[in-house]
């Protein structure tokens, strides 16, 4: 089958890059679809837009003098009703510290409450010294 600029055909999704899809048309062979042309809105990752395997419409856009096929989506979809939309993907969490939440103090035993104390007099310490340091000019190791 001969394929030609303008129209719109049945493809399959062969494989994602990231930077576009490459799709099969039926008995025409292979094209791409940039990035760009995948959706109306952003399209950060194409895996969010398409897996291998899906079946989508597109729309020829050129074909090159070396035989390559630009596809589009986008162009193919305008006056129908389905757009492509971003799968719902589980969301990541920033990979940040976060401080260890202290249990409430009614829940320590005597032990627990002592270090506790012993850890925030060291830390208030610290504190206090690094400031007078600044303060006065003082470093170690003079």
């Amino acid at each position: 089958m001969q394929l030609e600029v303008g129209k719109i055909y049945d493809g399959k999704v062969k494989g994602i890059a990231q930077y576009g899809a490459f799709i099969e048309i039926d008995g025409a062979g292979t094209g791409m679809v940039h990035i760009s042309e995948i959706a109306n809105s952003f399209v950060k990752d194409v895996n969010d837009y398409l897996k291998e395997g899906q079946e989508v419409k597109v729309k020829v856009l050129n074909i090159n003098d070396d035989g390559k096929i630009a596809l589009s989506i986008k162009k193919a979809n305008e006056n129908a009703e389905e757009q492509l939309r971003p799968a719902k993907r589980p969301e990541r969490r920033p990979n940040v510290w976060e401080p260890k939440k202290k249990p409430p103090v009614t829940e320590l035993g005597f032990e627990d409450m002592l270090t506790r104390f012993k850890q925030n007099s060291e830390e208030k310490i610290c504190a206090l010294k690094r400031n007078t340091e600044r303060k006065t000019g003082s470093r170690r190791g003079k």
